[in-house]
């Protein structure tokens, strides 16, 4: 789960310096995080379920498998276009194929590994090691961008590597994990037993898991609630805004990098893996240190959210210095950090025990959605002007906060589950 997690987000972090070394559009960039997100979204549900009944081995080949070869495909391409054997539109036009691999095989492994581990667990103990689980993945989407400004490789020969590095890299990674998996897990075809897998989010930069997808892999499969049902519709509006929000300054922040501190693409990766790794840490701060600290109701953290990553995205746009940009990406990410599991806690505490495990799939749904469109509606808004997307951001979040200070009301303290403890 870390391997799969750290290495999608590594290759999300190089790719602005990649476009811009290889001559291609900035909304090529964000056609390559949007495919694969959607893919993830469509597909993961499927490979869930199958999962169920073809065994838990076998998808977990698939997973590892699609993203091995998809990040080697990667790698060849990118290196193709890097090397000027194609143009940079031809590498980054195989590149978006190579991720349609990722996208549609890659998701097949997460929610194999929760049925798996939930198999090898009493009931007592499933709960805690799947939120361990669940932190590796998010562990993952730290750790890619902080170690990928390492993995950049020189020049063999006279084929030049450079920044299609990290694809390399963790393809290598990849394919020793296949090979573990293929060697140490038991074929669990014929084995039967109560447990099952649930879709992960997309492992995207900023897309810490929220405790949802742990939820729904514990919970029975029960009464199915719709995304407009009026208990959870306002919680899942708070959760497709601000997911766009967080999408559209998290995907560009790389090409803010570049053109505020006007660097050269290669120089560009450890600043920003400086500016990723303090939202990283700002969010994490929040989730697992604040949030139990100050013990806030669902609406409460939802509200100061909002506040916090709407001055948080307004001042990342405004700011013209790597520290003034890692600080105000760092307060917004701290907002996001409230938002994510003030959501996720509202909506559980909005339903009854029986209808746990459909929303917990909303919610991760809507967490993945929000990584279709927000990348490509974040460079569009960055193309016409670099402030506009963290500007259109903050926008957002106020209006959201107006919504929610009108719209959203906590549960009584008697609710069916306590949702905040993933």
């Amino acid at each position: 789960m870390l391997t799969i997690a750290a290495g999608n987000t590594a290759l999300q972090s190089v790719l602005p310096a990649l476009g811009r070394s290889l001559g291609v559009m900035d909304s090529a960039v964000a056609a390559a995080f949007s495919v694969s997100a959607l893919l993830w979204v469509i597909a993961a549900p499927f490979w869930a379920n199958r999962s169920d009944r073809q065994g838990r081995r076998a998808m977990v080949l698939l997973g590892v498998g699609g993203f091995t070869v998809s990040l080697g495909l990667c790698g060849l391409f990118l290196a193709a276009g890097i090397n000027g054997w194609i143009s940079g539109t031809a590498a980054f036009g195989l590149f978006i194929l190579g991720r349609l691999i990722y996208g549609t095989f890659g998701s097949a492994a997460p929610p194999a590994v929760q049925a798996m581990v939930a198999g090898n667990t009493t009931r007592e103990e499933r709960t805690r090691a799947l939120t361990l689980l669940a932190s590796a993945f998010g562990l993952g989407t730290i750790l890619g961008p902080a170690i990928a400004p390492y993995l950049i490789l020189g020049t063999f020969g006279s084929f030049e590597i450079g920044l299609a590095g990290p694809a390399f890299i963790f393809a290598a990674f990849g394919l020793a994990m296949f090979l573990t998996v293929r060697r140490m897990l038991a074929d669990d075809r014929d084995v039967e037993g109560e447990v099952y897998g649930a879709m992960s989010a997309y492992p995207s930069i900023g897309g810490q898991p929220t405790g949802a997808s742990v939820r729904a892999a514990t919970e029975p499969h029960g009464a199915e609630v719709k995304f407009t049902d009026r208990r959870i519709r306002g919680w899942m509006i708070v959760g497709l805004v601000a997911g766009h929000a967080q999408a559209m300054t998290s995907q560009v922040v790389g090409f803010l990098v570049i053109d505020r501190m006007h660097l050269a693409p290669a120089a560009a990766l450890e600043p920003t893996g400086i500016v990723l790794m303090m939202g990283a840490g700002a969010s994490l701060l929040a989730q697992w240190g604040l949030i139990p600290l100050l013990n806030l109701a669902p609406r409460a953290l939802v509200l100061w959210g909002l506040l916090l990553a709407a001055a948080g995205a307004a001042l990342t746009g405004l700011a013209t210095s790597l520290y003034g940009i890692a600080t105000a990406y760092a307060l917004a990410s701290l907002g996001f950090g409230f938002i994510r599991p003030g959501y996720t806690a509202g909506s559980s505490l909005a339903v009854g025990y029986e209808s746990q495990g459909s929303v917990a799939g909303k919610v991760t749904s809507i967490n993945g959605a929000s990584f279709i469109l927000g990348p490509s509606i974040g460079v569009g808004l960055y193309e016409l002007r670099h402030p506009l997307p963290y500007l259109a951001a903050g926008l957002a979040c106020l209006l959201l906060f107006a919504y929610c200070w009108k719209q959203l009301r906590d549960q009584p303290a008697d609710a069916p589950c306590d949702a905040l403890a993933d």
